[in-house]
């Protein structure tokens, strides 16, 4: 199965950012515990490349690693590099489209108003971010003339209105700290509550 069609199967992505490198192993393990098997280091983070390069040797044939927060060319080809099967920017940049293509990685770019989005998608993007995503609506809306395009809403997606934006349209869903809280202790109990949340996005888009 290609990166792309796992994405599209898969759906969540979870966004790791900001977390001590001692606990990421042990929180991708309870992620994939409750379901969710994509996982997108943004590149904002401490030692995110040996992070990427980590995570993709322990879970390796088990989840799907790719980089966030991939603002240039030069940390598209470092994230590439150390492992990254998807590159995810919150910007729109056609560069970086052409780096991941280049390099066969999926292309994710951040991208807001009709006519961002439909440029990403006419430069080659696989899934366009819609970032922020303000509401189900707005994707609704968005999907009615660019039906072709697939979408990843990201910002603000929650249990409560995941379900919606599935039903706006949305074919994958970017996910931070609604999901992976990079404000808590991370001990027994934060990992058992994560693999339980996991568990309930996952139910939601079912």
């Amino acid at each position: 199965m290609t990166s792309l069609k796992y994405i599209l199967q898969h759906k969540i992505v979870a966004i790791l950012r900001g977390l001590s490198a001692a606990d990421v192993i042990n929180i991708a393990t309870s992620l994939h515990e409750g379901g969710i098997n994509i996982i997108e280091v943004t590149l904002n983070s401490n030692d995110a490349l040996s992070l990427i390069k980590k995570l993709s040797y322990t879970f390796e044939n088990k989840m799907l690693v790719g980089a966030g927060t991939v603002l240039t060319v030069k940390d598209a080809r470092l994230a590439i590099d150390a492992g990254a099967q998807f590159l995810i920017s919150p910007t729109l940049d056609t560069d970086i489209i052409k780096t991941a293509k280049d390099n066969s990685v999926v292309s994710i770019p951040g991208a807001y108003t009709p006519t961002e989005i439909f440029t990403a998608y006419k430069n080659g993007a696989d899934i366009i971010k819609i970032f922020p995503a303000q509401s189900p609506g707005y994707v609704k809306q968005i999907l009615a003339p660019l039906d072709k395009v697939l979408v990843m809403p990201t910002g603000g997606i929650d249990i409560n209105n995941i379900e919606a934006y599935k039903k706006a349209g949305a074919s994958a869903f970017g996910i931070g700290s609604s999901l992976v809280s990079n404000k808590e202790k991370v001990d027994e109990l934060y990992l058992q509550n994560l693999t339980a949340k996991a568990s309930r996005f996952v139910e939601a888009i079912k």
